[in-house]
Formats: C-alpha cells, structure tokens, sequence
C-alpha cells in the first residue's frame, strides 16, 4: 500500500507542480505564467498577483482525489471524502478479481488447492475460485508428449546381455502426464521429472536386456524388448503413483563396445556368410524334394496303369527303357541274310585314329 501512494504522490507532484507545460511559477522553470516571452503560461498555477483567472471554475476533479489520496486538502481549502480507504478497496476489489478468475487451456488442467490442500480440478475454459492466497490454481499441460533420450551426448550406455556379452544402447521414451494432481504432488520435483523417468527407463533396460541374448538385442529381438520395456515402466510408474504415461520406447542404436566394434563386425561378417550358405542348401535341398515328389507323383500313375494292364505297360516299359538307353551308345545294325548291311561310316570316321608322320 505504501508504494501505491508513493506512485499517487509522484504522479501528483508531476500533474500540480509541473504540469503539462514545465515548471511551477514558484520554481520559476516553467516561464512567464502570464504569457511572456518566457514561455507559455501555465494553467495549473494561480494567475500572478495571487488573483483568480476569469472564468476560473476552482480545483479539477484530479486534483481532489489526488489530494485526498495524499490525505490532505484540495486547492481552494476545501475538504475531501476520498482517502486511502477507497484504493485500499479497489485495489482489493481487482485482486480478486484478477486471482478468483483462471483461463485454463484446450490442452491443460487446472489444480486446485485451498490453503496447501487439493481442492479439485479445472477444466478448459474460464474458471472460479476463491481468491488468493485461499484458493491457488496450477496450470498442468496433459496432452504434451514429451521425449528422453537415454543417454545423453555421446556417452556409452553398456548393459549386459543373457548371454553375458555387452551391448552399448541408445533409446529413447515418449511421455505424457496422464494425472495431473499425482504428478504434482507425488513427484519430488514436478517442474524437472526427466531425471526420475530416466532413472525408471534404465531400470526396466537392464531387466529385460538381461533376460535376452545379444543377437535379439541387436537383430530382430528389438520390437519385443521395446514393448516389455515400455510395459514395466509403466508397471513401476503405477506403483509409485506418479500420473505419468509411457508412450513409446524406441531403440535408435544397438552396438557392441567400441573396444570391440571390430572384432566384431568381422564375427558379424563370418555369421552372414555362414547364413548365406545355409540358405542356398535349403534352397537346393527344397529343389531335389521337389524332383522326387514330382518322380513318385509318376510311379504312382503309371501303378495305377499297369494293375488294368500288366502285359501292355510292361512291354512299353521296357521300350521307353530301352530307347533311353540306345540313345546314349553306338549302334551297328545288321539286316537279315540276302540283304546288303548298314555300314555305320560316320560312326566309322568318328573312330578313325590318326596317325601322325614319323610315328
């Protein structure tokens, strides 16, 4: 209250002796108040010679709070009703008006609390409440989805694996506040939590890293370990009652210690080719099955023709057995007696041995 009056005063002080137009005519700054060639006169003093200006109308209505809120008397000697006690409750007036009206956000809410205690909630909107300090109205965001990233700058975040190898891990998690009066009052520090769900996030890592091989952590064991990891999180978020939700966690990078990054990637190397090779096996194995599954398919349908008839099927058995085996040798035919016989001569020059000169 005291600097409310200060301010009244100065601003007094600068309207009545001051005014618009310089100085006082008892300072002598502000020029002739006559009008002279001194300056322009000035209309807040008393014309010179102690004697009233024409059409004079008395003290302005500014000049009589201003005065009362000084506690004085106004200009001209009279008494004033106006004194301190009507700031005092304008000024109360607007305090509570400004402190019992609260415009919550489309995204946010409102906790309430009445002398340190939880009240109840604001939604969206224009809200009431009492005044402060009796009622005190924190604003809470609960659609921002915040990220973590674990670990921060460029440090090693080695965990060890089932099979007792080191992975070095680079995640991040998506939260939210879903509560927003257990994230005020159960989290130690509600205006910095990144700090307590990092520390829940490398917690729920390492127990599920350590229930999986090194291969799955770095291959295609990532989607299950992100899924278990994000559902213990919010296991152990629940017990401690905080009002956070887990979003996501996502896995951004799984390598080995950079001591052993080259060995490594020459085991890795090894580990593919020997991938490789077990893949063009089973493809050529799945080939040769389909061959015999093909060739019995066959047998079967030439049984089922050779039980209607045996001697037919037989016979032409072994006609096609012996035209594949003819095709493949040299033949001589010879023709019954009184005929000329077939004289193989391609076959006959294909034999020929020559001979070279000298030998």
């Amino acid at each position: 209250m005291a600097t409310i009056n200060g301010w009244i005063a100065r601003f007094g002080a600068i309207v009545n002796q001051n005014g618009p137009w310089g100085g006082n005519d008892e300072q002598g700054g502000g020029g002739d108040p006559a009008g002279g060639e001194g300056g322009a006169p000035n209309p807040w003093t008393q014309p010179p010679g102690g004697g009233k200006r024409k059409n004079s109308r008395g003290p302005s209505f500014l000049d009589e709070i201003l005065k009362g809120f000084r506690g004085g008397k106004v200009p001209g000697g009279g008494q004033t009703s106006i004194n301190w006690k009507y700031l005092a409750g304008a000024f109360i007036l607007l305090w509570v008006l400004f402190t019992s009206f609260h415009r919550i956000g489309p995204q946010e809410e409102g906790v309430v609390t009445r002398l340190g205690r939880y009240s109840g909630k604001l939604g969206s909107g224009i809200g009431l409440t009492l005044p402060a300090p009796i009622d005190r109205v924190q604003k809470v965001d609960v659609r921002e989805i915040s990220t973590i990233e674990i670990p921060k700058g460029q440090a090693e975040n080695l965990i060890l694996t089932a099979d007792q190898n080191i992975v070095d891990l680079d995640y991040s998690v998506r939260w939210s506040r879903r509560n927003a009066e257990l994230f005020l009052f159960q989290i130690a520090d509600p205006d910095n939590p990144d700090d307590m769900i990092s520390q829940i996030a490398e917690s729920a890592m390492r127990e599920v890293v350590s229930t999986v091989s090194l291969n799955d952590t770095m291959g295609s064991g990532r989607g299950d370990i992100e899924t278990r990891v994000q559902l213990r999180m919010q296991q152990l978020l629940d017990s401690y009652r905080t009002g956070v939700s887990i979003q996501g966690v996502a896995i951004q990078r799984a390598d080995p210690p950079a001591s052993v990054n080259d060995a490594f990637k020459k085991v890795t190397a090894a580990q593919q080719t020997a991938r490789t090779y077990i893949a063009q096996a089973n493809a050529y194995a799945e080939q040769i099955m389909a061959k015999a599954r093909g060739e019995a398919g066959a047998f079967d349908k030439v049984y089922e023709q050779y039980k209607l008839a045996p001697g037919v099927t037989r016979r032409r058995m072994y006609y096609e057995t012996m035209e594949g085996v003819l095709a493949k040798v040299d033949k001589t035919i010879i023709e019954t007696p009184g005929v000329t016989p077939y004289m193989p001569l391609p076959e006959m020059k294909k034999r020929q041995v020559v001979v070279e000169p000298g030998q």
